[in-house]
């Protein structure tokens, strides 16, 4: 464990850190479709069968690709992850932000939280830039061909996630320590240190828990769902909102540098209490006493 305080940055992915779906860019132009109707299919597919959404879309990926005899792969994935457009300044956050932290005296952490694809994700352009990437991921077989779900991160078991990261247990084998009671001292990152990132709707369980457990969130928009971000801010669900550009200067990154620095702080003087608290020791003090003294 790091000795510096923990601040995490927890994102979405489509529509968040790229301009849309990841599977859209070239996947399923692989497939001969257009993103409508891929996403037709597997949606219509979804509701017959009374269907999870996500597994219902990585079903149709799965035949989808038999029927057009390409090979559903994890390197087929990674590669498709190539060409996922990431909106401004994003390639470059990173580094901007864990520069800030270290300078404040703070380890900064990213994760992702999202129901897109982890191999897709690992491919772009920041794949390597996270602790832990939580989506939606294959089981590969022998052949080494897609052949089960492995992962479903759907819009409320995003939530799991959050707690998975407040106390460190980051393998998502791992439930019964997840479950375990743990005194809130002992977790890695409180809440209190988490920023979540996201872009709409789907991502309001996980804006709920910031707000319940008194971390943030902000909201991400491009034109086409500004209206509906506004709305987020309007009925208190999100923090804040900013225009999807996280270039250095911007109003994203001036905002989110000063909730870090907030959080810095307050570790800072969490730690000084408590050395205070250790220095005195248990030595009782007649304080009723000394009142009237």
């Amino acid at each position: 464990m790091s000795e510096k305080p923990i601040v995490a940055l927890l994102y979405d992915f489509d529509k968040t850190l790229c301009t849309t779906d990841m599977e859209d860019y070239t996947f399923i132009p692989g497939l001969g479709l257009t993103p409508r109707e891929f996403w037709a299919i597997a949606n219509d597919f979804g509701r017959e069968n009374r269907m999870d959404g996500l597994l219902a879309y990585m079903y149709t990926m799965i035949w989808q690709c038999r029927e057009k005899g390409i090979p559903l792969t994890r390197d087929y994935l990674v590669r498709c992850g190539h060409a996922v457009e990431l909106f401004p300044g994003v390639a470059e956050w990173f580094a901007h932000i864990n520069a800030l932290g270290e300078s404040l005296g703070v380890a900064v952490e990213h994760y992702v939280l999202s129901s897109g694809l982890k191999e897709i994700i690992e491919g772009t352009a920041i794949g390597d830039r996270f602790r832990e990437i939580y989506a939606c991921e294959f089981f590969y077989d022998a052949a080494g061909l897609a052949a089960w779900p492995k992962l479903d991160v759907n819009f409320t078991n995003k939530t799991q996630f959050v707690y998975r990261i407040n106390k460190g247990v980051l393998n998502v084998a791992e439930d019964k320590q997840l479950n375990a009671s743990m005194p809130d001292d002992s977790k890695r990152v409180p809440f209190t240190n988490m920023i979540y990132i996201g872009d709409g709707l789907s991502d309001v369980p996980c804006m709920k828990m910031m707000q319940a457990y008194g971390g943030h969130s902000i909201a991400v928009y491009q034109e086409s769902n500004r209206a509906g971000v506004e709305e987020l801010l309007r009925r208190g669900r999100v923090d804040f909102i900013f225009p999807a550009d996280y270039r250095a200067g911007g109003e994203l990154m001036q905002t989110v540098g000063n909730i870090i620095r907030k959080m810095a702080i307050a570790d800072a003087l969490t730690a000084e209490n408590a050395a205070q608290m250790k220095a005195i020791g248990h030595r009782e003090v007649p304080f009723q006493q000394s009142l009237f003294e």
